[in-house]
């Protein structure tokens, strides 16, 4: 392996240790503002986030072994940990959908939080930089489970947008439908994340067969 090669996997590495550490502080934000504001739409954001915390550890293990091992392992490991990261996506689309209709049902009004628009805008501002650069690297060393990941960090500023209109409206306006409303959008968002991993590690499983 050259230099320049070596520099771009170590680049990769970078972007994605800088990808757990931001979003294990966004998760924590996340769920102790929407916690007290009584936010199911900012809980469950911050809860998307562990789940992008874990799809970075995964990946920052991969890059790790990176020329070690058989193919064969690698490829197991990979399809394994993309249908437990599916299957984690379901359970916590479940929850916030159970958590949104509750609220709409009972009209349980969460409060305004000005923290959580704050986290929102962050994550708008940051996460399409951060996944162009991994859309770049990812290409640029051949690694389709970067690429892929690039994929899901641009998925997350999706959700930011989607949260901050809620947060927002129910700020600005007193619109607190919005937060329910809004964590039922998030929800198909994570359906959406684990129906795609879990069937590109079955796509890989059988191409492998």
């Amino acid at each position: 392996m050259n230099e320049d090669s070596r520099s771009l996997w170590r680049a990769a590495l970078l972007l994605e240790y800088f990808t757990v550490g931001y979003n294990i502080c966004e998760a924590a934000a996340s769920i102790l503002f929407g916690t007290l504001a009584g936010s199911i739409a900012l809980v469950g954001f911050g809860l998307d986030s562990i789940i992008e915390s874990l799809s970075g550890s995964i990946l920052i293990w991969r890059l790790r072994r990176h020329g070690t091992g058989t193919p064969d392992d690698e490829e197991k490991f990979e399809r394994t940990a993309q249908r437990f990261v599916a299957v984690t996506f379901f359970i916590l689309g479940i929850y916030v959908l159970y958590e949104s209709a509750g609220k709409l049902i009972s009209h349980e009004i969460a409060q305004p939080s000005p923290g959580g628009i704050l986290i929102a805008i962050a994550s708008i501002l940051i996460m399409p930089a951060l996944a162009g650069k991994k859309q770049t690297v990812g290409t640029a060393i051949g690694s389709k489970a970067l690429i892929a990941d690039s994929k899901e960090t641009l998925a997350c500023a999706l959700l930011s947008v989607a949260l901050l209109i809620g947060l927002g409206a129910n700020y600005l306006f007193g619109f607190w439908q919005a937060d329910p409303l809004t964590g039922i959008v998030i929800v198909l968002f994570l359906f959406c994340e684990g129906y795609e991993g879990w069937m590109e590690a079955e796509e890989t499983a059988t191409d492998n067969d």
